[in-house]
């Protein structure tokens, strides 16, 4: 594989990651919002939807290859670490779900932040 194609292969893997994380805190944060315990989960909803909208702009800038891919992918590892640190505080499955969907998303927004510094 060369080295352009590892860097896409690299982009390619974020750019899912992203998604997917946007997807599970859209999930965590309805789930939050419906629950019964609405005020006891303000702060995981905040930072599934600062999560959410920073996985979402991360995403489109990779895939449009902008030269400020790498300093939003480190600000959106940082969003993910915040989400899942607090997701895994609860014992809801949409939670610990969504926390998985972080740490994921954050380790492959770091790569990608690494490789292209």
């Amino acid at each position: 594989m060369t080295t352009t194609q590892s860097r896409q292969s690299l982009l390619d893997t974020c750019i899912q990651d992203c998604l997917d994380c946007l997807r599970e805190c859209e999930y965590c944060a309805t789930a939050c919002l419906d629950s019964d315990m609405v005020q006891m989960m303000a702060q995981c909803i905040k930072l599934c939807r600062d999560c959410a909208d920073i996985c979402d702009i991360c995403a489109r800038f990779m895939a449009r290859n902008s030269d400020l891919h790498a300093q939003l992918c480190a600000i959106c590892a940082e969003a993910c670490d915040r989400c899942a640190a607090e997701c895994e505080k609860h014992d809801h499955q949409h939670c610990k779900k969504c926390a998985q969907a972080c740490r994921r998303c954050a380790e492959s927004c770091r790569q990608v932040a690494k490789a292209t510094a």
